[in-house]
């Protein structure tokens, strides 16, 4: 079973949260719940909502595309003020933004959101070969993003 221990232990918000399971189609609610406890505690709930949404785009993606829809979700403080959320898994096949996509296709259009409401994103390989790591961070009001690590894909 699938759960999350209280991030308040001790008094203190711990500075990272880390799942390894099997998505579903309720996987990105759960896991929206956590980000957002996460976020309470760090005091960044002004990031919440785009860090939910870009969040619920990258489940979704290990929903659709990801066999066995194995993955593993990773939340960190940042500590310049943000958080960063990566979800890995073990499909070796990187996303792409859908360039052209149009306003009435069903799909495809999901990294141009995260892109859209995101301070930096990106995908990397992972190093064992086994597999990628697709990320994005979202930044406290006037904290700048070190544009030397984005690695987009175009």
């Amino acid at each position: 079973m699938n759960h999350v221990t209280d991030p308040w232990a001790g008094g203190v918000v711990e500075p990272t949260y880390h799942a390894d399971f099997a998505l579903g189609e309720h996987s990105a609610r759960h896991l929206r719940r956590i980000l957002r406890l996460y976020l309470t505690g760090w005091g960044l709930l002004e990031v919440a909502g785009a860090a939910e949404l870009a969040l619920t785009e990258l489940i979704a993606n290990v929903v659709r595309h990801v066999p066995g829809r194995r993955a593993q979700t990773l939340i960190f403080l940042l500590p310049t003020g943000g958080v960063r959320v990566e979800v890995t898994d073990g499909c070796p096949e990187l996303p792409r933004l859908a360039e052209g996509a149009s306003a009435l296709d069903e799909g495809g259009r999901g990294l141009l959101l995260v892109d859209a409401i995101t301070d930096k994103w990106g995908v990397e390989p992972r190093r064992d070969g086994t597999g990628k790591a697709v990320w994005f961070e979202c930044l406290a009001a006037g904290k700048p993003a070190d544009d030397d690590v984005v690695s987009r894909p175009r």
